[in-house]
């Protein structure tokens, strides 16, 4: 096991998580990806799609605590040995308005 931390897309605070160094991170995001399934982390989340997250922060490491939002984390998964690809939530799109 190792503690991997993350930081929440709201306000930054950084979150740690014990977890197998196998499992490969595809993002950490404000909404779920669609298609996959997400666990708390207080859950066996190694199956899992992806890990669910209330932001309270990091005692050890941040004076202040979290938000309180929630947001995820979203792990590679595989098809038929091929990774597969995500939609974007639209609360995450980029947004490139140049004019304004």
């Amino acid at each position: 096991m190792v503690s991997v931390t993350y930081y929440c897309p709201y306000c930054g605070a950084l979150t740690s998580l014990e977890r197998d160094a196998y499992m490969a991170d595809k993002c950490v995001t404000k909404e779920p990806l669609e298609g996959w399934e997400y666990a708390s982390t207080t859950e066996e989340f190694e199956d899992a799609d992806g890990v669910e997250f209330v932001c309270l922060g990091d005692a050890d490491d941040e004076p202040d605590a979290g938000c309180g939002r929630t947001f995820y984390l979203s792990f590679v998964r595989y098809e038929a040995g091929e990774p597969v690809e995500h939609r974007v939530p639209d609360i995450d799109r980029p947004r490139f308005d140049f004019l304004h």
